[in-house]
C-alpha cells in the first residue's frame, strides 16, 4: 500500500522544500523592557528607551524579527517601545532617536521562500505568561510576507546555531531546525495582533515551556523582485502576573503533502482534513478527560481557496460550526475569537473543510508550500494545555492513483515523487506527471472529489516535539455522520436575502409595508 508516511515523502514531516545555498543569517537582537521603568534595549549597540504602562498588569516586551528584535517607528526603521495597544492598559512610549537597522534578510528573486531562524526565549527565571503577540511587518512588504509561524524547539539544541538563518526545508539546514515541530503561534497575511483572554496565556519559564523557538517566515514573491531585504517578525508581551490557565495551539486540517491534490478546471472542489475521534479520544483521555476549551481559530488556505469552515462532531452528530468563512480572502487571514468558548471532549471529532476554485488552472494543484500550491489548515487556540500538537489526516494515495488507471508503481521507492510502472501510458512518469497527463473534465473532477472524500485516511496525531500518540500512522475510514448542523445565519447572508426580497415586497405593498414585516428591514 502506498501510505502517506515519511519514507515516501523523503522530506521533513511538515512538508517538502526547495534548495538554496547557505546564507549568513541576520544577527539576533532582542529587547526585554519593563515598561514601567526606563528600558535597556539589548541590541547591538545598546540603546535606551522609556515606556510607561498604566493598567492592571505590568507587561514586558520581547520581539522576534528576522534581522533584529526591535520595533518599527514611523519612518520605517526599527527601534524602541512605540505605542502598542494592549487591551485594558494604556502604553505611552518615547522612541529613541538613535534607531538603527541591523543586518536584514535578503529575499531571493523567486516565487516562494521559507526563511527560518532560531531564537532563545528570554531567561525569565520563573513562570510568565505571554498575553499578546503582534506582527511587525516592514512597511511596503505587506504583500511579501505571507505568514509567520513560531515553533518550539528541543531545549537541548546547539546554541552555536543561534543568530544564524537558513532557508527552511533545505537538506543542508542545521539539524536543530528539525527538532522544531510544535506550533506555538501562527500569523497570516492581513492579520493583526492577538490578545489572549484574561484567564489564559502562553506559558514561558517552566521545564516544559519553549527555551528556543524557530521563526518561519513565508515570503511570497510572484513578481520575482530583486534586491529585496526584509525585517519583519513578531512582538510578544509577557508578564509575571499569571493567568489561571496555560493556553496552547493545535494544528488541524489536511496534512501538507503532494497526496493532497486538486484537479484543474473546477468551479468547486472540497477537501476535508479530519481531527479524528481516535486521536482526540487517546490524547484527551490521558491528558484532560474533562476536555479543553477553544477560544479562537485561524483558518488557512492559499489562492484557490474560496471558503473554509471547522465542523465539530460528538457521537456522530454535528454541533454548530466552530468557525466559518464563506468568503475566504487570501489577503485577510487572522484568528477569529469565538463568541462562546467551545468544549472539546475525548471522542469528539473535527473536520476542517476547504472549498476551492481551480477554473483558471490547466494542471493539478498540489498540497505544498507555495501560494500557488494549496493548504487546508486550521489553528485552534485553547486551554488548558495538553500534549497534542497536530491532529490531521491525509487521503490514501492508492485510491487516487487507481482513479486515473495506475496499476503498479516502481518498487523499491527510490525517488520522490515516486515512479509509475504500469500501465504503459504512464510508464516511467512520476505520479505527479501521471496525474497531470490524465484528461480531466468537470465530470471526472467531480467524480474524483466524491471518491476522495470516501477514501480511508492516514491519521496524524502528534505530541509536542517529535513524539507521537499511538494512533499516528494508522488508517481509518471517514466518520459516518448521523446529522448535520444547519449553517448559521450571518448578518451578510440575512442582508443578501432581504435585498433580494425587498423589491417584490415594494411591488405589492408600495412604500407602506405591513407592520409585521418591519423587523426584517
Amino acid at each position: 500500500m502506498w501510505t502517506a508516511t515519511g519514507k515516501f515523502t523523503g522530506t521533513p514531516s511538515r512538508t517538502t522544500g526547495w534548495s538554496t545555498p547557505w546564507r549568513t543569517a541576520p544577527t539576533l537582537s532582542w529587547h526585554s523592557a519593563d515598561c514601567s521603568t526606563p528600558a535597556t534595549l539589548m541590541t547591538r549597540p545598546l540603546r535606551r528607551a522609556r515606556c510607561e504602562l498604566s493598567g492592571p498588569t505590568t507587561a514586558r516586551m520581547w520581539g522576534l524579527l528576522a534581522p533584529s528584535i526591535m520595533e518599527r517607528i514611523g519612518d520605517g526603521r526599527v527601534c524602541g517601545c512605540s505605542n502598542p495597544q494592549l487591551p485594558g492598559t494604556s502604553l505611552r512610549g518615547h522612541n529613541s532617536s538613535t534607531c538603527r537597522t541591523l543586518t536584514q534578510v535578503p529575499v531571493p528573486s523567486k516565487d516562494t521562500t521559507y526563511w527560518c531562524q532560531l531564537f532563545k526565549i528570554p531567561d525569565v527565571q520563573k513562570k510568565h505568561h505571554i498575553i499578546r503577540i503582534e506582527p511587525l511587518i516592514q512597511r511596503g512588504h505587506e504583500n511579501l510576507v505571507h505568514h509567520i509561524l513560531l515553533y518550539q524547539c528541543d531545549s537541548g539544541l546547539n546554541e552555536t546555531e543561534l543568530d544564524l538563518g537558513h532557508e527552511c526545508y533545505h537538506p543542508n539546514m542545521p539539524d536543530s531546525f528539525l527538532t522544531c515541530e510544535t506550533v506555538v503561534f501562527a500569523w497570516a497575511i492581513g492579520g493583526e495582533g492577538f490578545t489572549y483572554p484574561p484567564h489564559a496565556g502562553l506559558s514561558i519559564g517552566t521545564s516544559i515551556d519553549p527555551v528556543y523557538v524557530l521563526m518561519e517566515v513565508h515570503y511570497d514573491n510572484p513578481a520575482l523582485q530583486q534586491g529585496v531585504v526584509d525585517s519583519s517578525g513578531l512582538r510578544l508581551y509577557y508578564t509575571p502576573t499569571l493567568r489561571r490557565y496555560d493556553a496552547s495551539v493545535i494544528e488541524m486540517g489536511v496534512w501538507v503533502s503532494l497526496y493532497h491534490m486538486l484537479p484543474p478546471g473546477l468551479q468547486e472542489y472540497v477537501s476535508e482534513g479530519h481531527c479524528t475521534q481516535e486521536c482526540l479520544q487517546e490524547s484527551l483521555d490521558q491528558e484532560m478527560p474533562s476536555g479543553i476549551r477553544v477560544f479562537a481559530v485561524l483558518m488557512h488556505s492559499h489562492l484557490a481557496g474560496r471558503a473554509i469552515r471547522v465542523r465539530h462532531f460528538r457521537n456522530q452528530e454535528e454541533l454548530p460550526h466552530l468557525a466559518q468563512d464563506d468568503e475566504f480572502d487570501f489577503n485577510f487571514q487572522e484568528f477569529q475569537y469565538l463568541t462562546q468558548e467551545r468544549l472539546l471532549l475525548p471522542g469528539d471529532s473535527l473536520i476542517t473543510e476547504c472549498k476551492y476554485n481551480t477554473r483558471g488552472r490547466k494542471n493539478m494543484t498540489w498540497g505544498g508550500l507555495s501560494t500557488r500550491d494549496e493548504m487546508c489548515l486550521s489553528y485552534l487556540l485553547y486551554y488548558p494545555r495538553v500534549n497534542l500538537a497536530r491532529c490531521e489526516s491525509l487521503p490514501e494515495i492508492t485510491g487516487q492513483l487507481k482513479f486515473i488507471g495506475v496499476k503498479k508503481i516502481q518498487i523499491p521507492v527510490t525517488t520522490w515523487p515516486f515512479i509509475i510502472k504500469s500501465p504503459k501510458r504512464y510508464s516511467n512518469l512520476s505520479f505527479t506527471e501521471a496525474m497531470d497527463k490524465f484528461k480531466w473534465s468537470k465530470k471526472r473532477g467531480k467524480a474524483f472529489n466524491e471518491m476522495v472524500l470516501r477514501l480511508p485516511m492516514n491519521v496524524r496525531c502528534s505530541k509536542r516535539g517529535q513524539e507521537e500518540w499511538s494512533i499516528q500512522g494508522t488508517i481509518v475510514s471517514p466518520p459516518e455522520i448521523k446529522s448535520e448542523a444547519r449553517p448559521p445565519t450571518t448578518p451578510c447572508s440575512a442582508a443578501t436575502k432581504l435585498s433580494a426580497t425587498l423589491p417584490f415586497l415594494l411591488l405589492f405593498f408600495g412604500s407602506s409595508l405591513p407592520t409585521h414585516l418591519s423587523p426584517w428591514l
